[in-house]
């Protein structure tokens, strides 16, 4: 135990040099601009417009980006394009502070999102609030916030939001991960038709290929009713034998204005997936050939119908009042080997529905010499849902009989928060109070077990406008995660009711930003206490409060676009490098990674544009990684345990804007361009190793109207 004491306080230790070195480097341009600060005293400080929906509609997210006060990246279309990503999870590797793992039983498909945030659990990101437009992405955000089935597309996707502190104190219920707004494709402003269309094509150098295709059409009428038809569609395989997947995305936005300052706005979507799961590798299967599929009957699909309709109104330049709500209905379906007996196929068909309805009011009044922007809001959840499960005889087809157990929640949070304002500074302190009611019924036991949550989540976030171009920036906020459907229905160890698990954030930082030079530096601690655990499987399985975990580390993000009259007119140039220590403190593994986490990740990258021409440059790298909680580094015979070696992938780009034909783009790339063999391993009933995606070669042509 000595020892272990020893190491963390070395590792602290040099945790703490790092983040001051890191701010003393950062300091130095701070202090040229101390002067132009203190010249800047005296003139009109420039406040926000009161109206926080415009960019990011109904999530209540500050339009600026410069001026949040936390670590928050928006990743833009563009970018999105320019990096040659195929999939979410490719974005969301570039960046700080966030990591995008594929340790799942549908490793490697459209189906699931598996993000993990500053250390926290990646596998179906249970850890943040995930949102679509403003609205819970997960089938039952209180009762199952694993997006094991996530309805987003990446071609209908306009920009990413994540905020990685936990101090936005409006979002949850499980917000320690921080927030990530997926925001679909916007309603054209103008009066003329607005459309595209595009086709990609992707070749793995081994495995398969599939296929892309997107289309987007909108227009604002003059009668005052804006729309927007949005579709996106996948098909073919992956890089495994056996990878078929065949996705689509549609979706109906419109809004119409009522008045000057109001408008009615909302969307009708529908999603549905099907994906073949090759699934996990023994170690000597993997070393015989890492592409192979020894599964054939596993697969995933799911679908989601879903509506939402919002009213918002600027009442005045001090006012605004928004409600909107919103329903939707999900099925998953699960089919996989049984890896135990080895004879049956487990069959796991769900279905959810889920209604929400948030009003909020927001009112901007003075006090002294303080400007105070105060918003109350109120949100309420319903969530009705069941999960069954059979099985069926490989030999025989014959089915066993199905369980049925019955979920339903109701959520109710109310929350306050009041941004002062006083020359430079911005002060946010706030509270969220959720009540919670979850009931799990068995239809074959009997049984319904109820449990009750009542729950005060203050936070504060501070930030100072040094110069109109640099902030700084403090927060504290605190965030839990509920009793979830499965943990409620199976037994508790020790018989001491299951309490939901805390989390404390706290993070400091800056920010620069101006026209042609962007730069961030963020310090952060998470204090993660009553995390639930598992103990034991099958019918013994029970759940417990134990677990504790410290995550703490620097982010670092850099961005310079050299001056259009210079020698590097066009060229572009960026660098992200985070550094999480996130440990166990818990147990006999105390001082220990947590699994699928690694300490060090970075992106790099050069973009040079020239006359119709743009080219692309880029790589990410991902530390090692540990798949239990013991640390193991021996591989295990079925592949599931062992260490993950880290590794770096490059990928490249070129896009060609054709001369007189306006609107035509031809992109073409390759990803993993040295074809880098990496993997990961999956500790769940579809156990073993994963293999990486390999070289891919790919060709779009996109055409905007």
């Amino acid at each position: 135990m000595a020892n272990v004491q020893s190491r963390n306080s070395i590792s602290l230790c040099k945790l703490k040099c790092s983040a001051a070195v890191s701010v003393a480097m950062m300091a130095f341009p701070l202090l040229s601009h101390a002067q132009q600060a203190a010249n800047q005293a005296d003139e009109p400080t420039t406040l926000e417009a009161i109206q926080v929906s415009g960019d990011l509609l109904g999530t209540g997210l500050q339009n600026s980006v410069k001026r949040y006060a936390g670590a928050r990246t928006v990743v833009k279309k563009e970018e999105i394009e320019n990096s040659g990503a195929a999939s979410i999870s490719d974005v969301m590797r570039r960046i700080p502070g966030v990591q995008s793992t594929d340790n799942s039983g549908s490793a490697g498909s459209a189906v699931s999102l598996n993000i993990g945030v500053r250390g926290l659990a990646g596998r179906y990101s249970p850890r943040s609030t995930v949102l679509l437009d403003g609205i819970p992405m997960a089938v039952a955000p209180y009762g199952q916030p694993q997006l094991s089935f996530a309805p987003v597309s990446l071609n209908n996707i306009e920009s990413i939001d994540v905020v990685r502190g936990g101090g936005a104190v409006r979002y949850g219920p499980q917000n320690v991960g921080g927030i990530i707004n997926f925001k679909t494709r916007s309603i054209p402003t103008g009066s003329e038709a607005v459309g595209d269309v595009s086709v990609r094509q992707n070749d793995y150098s081994k495995g398969g290929s599939n296929t892309q295709y997107s289309a987007f059409a909108g227009k604002q009428l003059e009668n005052g009713l804006g729309f927007a038809v949005l579709y996106s569609g996948m098909s073919g395989s992956d890089w495994r034998v056996g990878s078929d997947e065949k996705v689509n995305d549609i979706a109906l936005k419109f809004r119409y204005e009522l008045s000057p300052t109001s408008e009615i706005y909302g969307k009708f979507s529908y999603y549905d997936v099907t994906s073949r799961t090759p699934g996990g590798l023994t170690t000597a299967q993997y070393n015989a050939n890492p592409f192979q599929n020894t599964r054939p009957t596993d697969f995933w699909s799911g679908d989601r119908t879903a509506f939402d309709i919002g009213y918002i109104n600027t009442i005045s330049d001090t006012q605004e009042f928004e409600i909107r709500t919103y329903y939707n209905e999900s099925n998953r379906q699960s089919t996989l080997f049984n890896n135990t007996n080895k004879t049956d196929i487990d069959h796991q068909p769900r279905s959810y529905q889920t209604l929400g309805i948030e009003p909020r009011y927001t009112q901007r009044f003075t006090i002294g010499n303080t400007t105070n922007d105060m918003t109350v809001g109120y949100r309420y959840i319903r969530e009705r849902g069941d999960d069954n499960k059979f099985s069926e005889k490989i030999a025989t087809g014959i089915a066993t009989a199905q369980t049925t157990v019955d979920n339903s929640t109701d959520a109710h949070a109310i929350y306050i928060d009041d941004k002062i304002a006083f020359g430079a500074w911005r002060i946010t302190p706030g509270i969220r109070f959720e009540r919670i009611k979850s009931v799990s019924s068995d239809r074959t036991t009997g049984k319904s077990p109820e449990i009750k949550n009542n729950e005060p989540l203050p936070s504060l976030n501070i930030a100072y406008l040094l110069t109109q171009d640099i902030t700084l920036f403090a927060n504290y906020g605190t965030s839990f995660g509920t009793i979830q459907n499965f943990q409620l229905a199976a037994p508790v160890a020790p018989t001491t009711p299951l309490k939901p698990e805390l989390a404390r954030t706290t993070e400091a930082g800056m920010r620069w930003q101006n026209k042609s030079f962007s730069a961030e530096l963020t310090a952060f601690n998470i204090r993660f206490d009553n995390q639930i655990q598992s103990v034991g499987s099958g019918t013994s399985l029970s759940y417990y409060n134990l677990g504790k975990t410290t995550h703490n580390g620097i982010e670092t993000a850099f961005d310079y676009t050299f001056d259009k009259a210079g020698p590097f007119a066009g060229l572009n140039a960026y660098f992200n490098y985070t550094y999480t220590r996130a440990t166990l403190e818990s147990g006999i593994t105390a001082g220990n990674d947590v699994p699928f986490y690694a300490r060090n990740t970075d992106t790099v990258g050069v973009r040079y544009n020239v006359g119709n021409w743009g080219l692309n440059l880029s790589s990410t790298h991902q530390g090692k990684q540990f798949a239990d909680e013991k640390n193991t580094v021996a591989e295990s015979i079925d592949g599931s345990n062992g260490v993950i070696p880290g590794f770096r992938l490059w990928n490249a780009q070129v896009n060609w804007k054709v001369p007189n034909q306006k609107g035509l783009e031809i992109l073409g790339g390759v990803n993993n361009l040295t074809d880098e063999r990496y993997f990961t391993r999956t500790t769940d009933g579809n156990r073993g190793k994963l293999v990486g995606a390999p070289r891919m070669i790919y060709l779009q042509a996109r055409l905007a109207f």
